[in-house]
């Protein structure tokens, strides 16, 4: 049985904002904050606490009441929406990670978002040759339903989102939805906005930053059955993508080029490592028949997401778990199973113990449920 789509309240929105802002509330952080307190606005209330509980000295970030209801304001003002994850229009692909983003801002037309999406990325100083291609496996993807998402960078990007512009394409962003980058795709910009989508985790006005295109990189690959990888350089965001796919279970593709062209070297070796030699629509489709087959109707209510809920634990059980998680934990990452073993403590103990570290800005969270001190 298909969960209904969440539906949130005003109000409960507004919280979802601030905490998803909250300083060290990650996406897996806050699923577990909804799943312990049974609503964001509770789990704001006690923030504070659990952080001063993991030795944080210093108040919390929290995100203000004011910015967030300026933030929702600013986004009605130009016809964007914040997605919830479970909403009716949070893209399904994204909603199945362990890791999904609580909240994304959409404009144009989010309905694009409940479709099955191919993500296609490559170089910016791409080849003439490599744009045609773009342009060209991008249209007949399109054509057979398929939705283009890309990252309006110059290059392929630009390439992939003009070929899809008749049928449908997604505009994945580094910055605010009302930040277009690089300027001189201002027109694809508005273009995609008749007929396809923009969507972008960051606050409105944020300008795009080197550290944020990771983050960028996940959701086009979180979004997507998988990525199309076209002249990239042996180190590349392309590449990042395509790592993030790998990690998230999506296919890669990737289509050969000259090895004198060193755009090209970085899909090669894709090729080698085991990516989908590409040379047309012809062989995604084929790698992607049997999940183009299933519905993409099934959606989870928060719940019932990856991450792991912890149930109340002992205040004194408690006390004498912090000093004991904290031996067990260096800069290497470790797997929280292997804390829970080697600590000879209950889950619902350490995953308590390992949230109020983290709060207090103690800890980082690795890839694969894994964590290591600062």
């Amino acid at each position: 049985m298909t969960p209904r789509p969440l539906a949130l309240s005003d109000a409960e929105r507004l919280a979802w904002l601030r905490l998803s802002r909250s300083e060290n509330v990650g996406p897996v952080t806050f699923l577990q904050l909804l799943n312990h307190f049974g609503s964001a606005e509770e789990a704001l209330r006690a923030l504070p606490e659990l952080a001063r509980r993991g030795g944080r000295r210093r108040s919390l970030g929290v995100y203000p009441r004011a910015e967030a209801e300026r933030e929702l304001e600013a986004c009605a003002a130009i016809g964007a929406r914040l997605v919830a994850l479970g909403e009716a229009d949070y893209p399904p692909a994204l909603a199945a990670l362990a890791d999904p983003p609580p909240l994304i801002a959409v404009r144009g037309h989010g309905q694009l978002l409940r479709k099955h999406m191919i993500a296609i990325v490559g170089a910016r100083n791409s080849s003439a040759s490599g744009n045609r291609f773009a342009r060209q496996i991008a249209a007949d993807l399109g054509g057979e339903g398929l939705v283009i998402v890309s990252g309006l960078a110059r290059g392929i990007d630009a390439g992939a989102h003009q070929g899809a512009l008749p049928t449908g394409t997604v505009a994945v962003v580094a910055g605010g939805v009302d930040v277009v980058y690089p300027s001189e795709n201002a027109e694809l910009f508005e273009r995609i906005l008749e007929s396809g989508a923009v969507i972008g985790e960051l606050p409105l006005g944020t300008e795009p930053l080197g550290r944020h295109f990771p983050r960028r990189n996940r959701i086009i690959s979180g979004v997507s059955l998988g990525v199309v990888v076209i002249e990239a350089a042996s180190r590349s965001g392309s590449l990042i993508t395509a790592r993030l796919a790998g990690e998230q279970g999506r296919e890669v593709f990737a289509v050969p080029g000259s090895p004198l062209d060193p755009r090209c070297r970085g899909a090669n070796h894709l090729i080698r490592q085991g990516a989908v030699l590409t040379e047309g629509a012809a062989d995604v489709l084929a790698a992607l028949e049997g999940v183009l087959r299933k519905p993409l109707d099934e959606r989870r209510e928060p719940g019932a997401y990856e991450a792991e809920p912890f149930a109340p634990a002992d205040d004194a059980a408690l006390d004498g778990a912090r000093e004991t998680v904290l031996e067990h934990l260096g800069p290497t990452p470790v797997e929280v199973d292997e804390i829970i073993r080697q600590c000879q403590l209950t889950p619902p103990v350490a995953l308590t113990v390992l949230l109020e570290l983290e709060l207090a800005g103690r800890l980082d969270r690795h890839h694969g449920n894994k964590f290591s001190l600062k």
